[in-house]
């Protein structure tokens, strides 16, 4: 029997063993080191920013740019309900209250036609999610800000590389818009540092806030007297001798994504009771994650379907559970009694498939082969 197909794997060489070892024959393993300020300075150019202050994960990131707002008790943030509990988490942990909305249900990025709504007078931020490597419809986002007088917290943990059409036709890359923008480099992202993450922005005002936040407050002149409270949010630079080897190749890692994503469409589109995430002329997806949702005509929920693909050698895993389903959540008060019904059928009837670096065109085959085959 041949081995499972995993669902991620990462793709690591030469260049990276390189830069990883001259950390550890010089010593430089810890949260200081050259490849820090390279990894930071070389990401934000390359998303169109001017400052990049690193962090130890993607969580990290929202919740040191949501700490950077100095948000008040009972402030709001809109976000979507079917992201991660990361964007809900960040929200709640610097004490203010997240709003949902629902997703488009093509996209499955936030539905941008509910959030004006459910603006009111406690709000503070947006919080668009680009969802599976597809961006959201950041141009009327930004508009509806720009209006309210509202902070764009764009997260971007999924879209390294992605790009989104502009009104006036030029394109822009996920991750320079608004306030500021967050990234994780976890292991099955684009580019990986094992964990890791960034916050971006062009401010270079909130930037020094946002260095100063991650490395606990430290005093500039007395460094143990703190004016405030920080976080321990620091990159090692380790990880970020990762992050500048991958940049290096960046273009190429993002021609190999939408290569895999364009042969899943090929392969999978049109297949009975299968529908994949739809594209839009504005969008330039990276296809993180090639996802598909079951029809209710597939007899079958995410759940089953999942155990029938894991019997024939692929692995994969379920889509996000909606926030407002969350018991976490609903035990805080938060939610209850909302229905988001697209992000409710998208968490019980959707998985994503294998979709890493190092997944094989042969890989590629048998699992759509094992798609078609148990749906018929």
């Amino acid at each position: 029997m041949e081995p499972v197909i995993p669902v991620n794997e990462p793709q690591l060489g030469p260049r990276e063993l390189e830069l990883v070892s001259e950390c550890v024959r010089t010593g430089w393993v810890s949260s200081a080191g050259r490849f820090i300020g390279e990894f930071e300075a070389g990401w934000a150019a390359y998303c169109g920013r001017r400052h990049g202050v690193a962090v130890s994960n993607g969580t990290a990131a929202l919740q040191l740019a949501l700490a950077a707002l100095d948000l008040k008790p009972g402030d709001e943030v809109i976000l979507p309900s079917f992201t991660i509990a990361s964007c809900a988490n960040a929200v709640v942990l610097n004490g203010a209250v997240p709003v949902l909305v629902d997703s488009d249900p093509g996209t499955w990025c936030m539905d941008v036609d509910q959030v004006e709504a459910r603006i009111g007078p406690r709000t503070r931020a947006i919080m668009p999610v680009h969802i599976y490597g597809h961006p959201a419809d950041m141009a009327p986002l930004l508009e509806l800000a720009a209006r309210h007088n509202l902070a764009v917290i764009e997260d971007a943990a999924e879209a390294h590389g992605a790009e989104y059409r502009m009104p006036d036709g030029s394109w822009r890359r996920c991750g320079s818009f608004g306030l500021m923008s967050c990234f994780s480099f976890y292991a099955n992202k684009l580019i990986t540092t094992g964990e890791g993450g960034m916050v971006l922005t062009d401010d270079p005002k909130l930037a020094d806030r946002l260095r100063l936040l991650r490395n606990l407050a430290f005093g500039s002149r007395q460094r143990f007297r703190h004016e405030e409270l920080g976080f321990n949010f620091r990159l090692t630079n380790l990880q970020a001798a990762l992050g500048v080897a991958q940049l290096e190749r960046m273009d190429g890692i993002v021609a190999r994504k939408r290569q895999v994503g364009e042969a899943y469409a090929a392969r999978l589109r049109g297949a009975p009771g299968v529908e994949l995430q739809a594209g839009r002329e504005w969008a330039r997806s990276v296809h993180w994650m090639n996802g598909l949702v079951l029809s209710e005509s597939a007899g079958r929920d995410a759940a089953g379907f999942a155990e029938e693909l894991l019997a024939r050698g692929v692995e994969t895993r379920p889509f996000f559970l909606g926030m407002h389903e969350q018991p976490v959540f609903l035990r805080r008060g938060l939610f209850r009694g909302e229905a988001h019904p697209v992000a409710e059928r998208l968490s019980r009837r959707g998985l994503y498939l294998p979709s890493g670096l190092a997944l094989s065109d042969g890989q590629l085959e048998r699992v759509c082969q094992a798609v078609r085959g148990i749906l018929g």
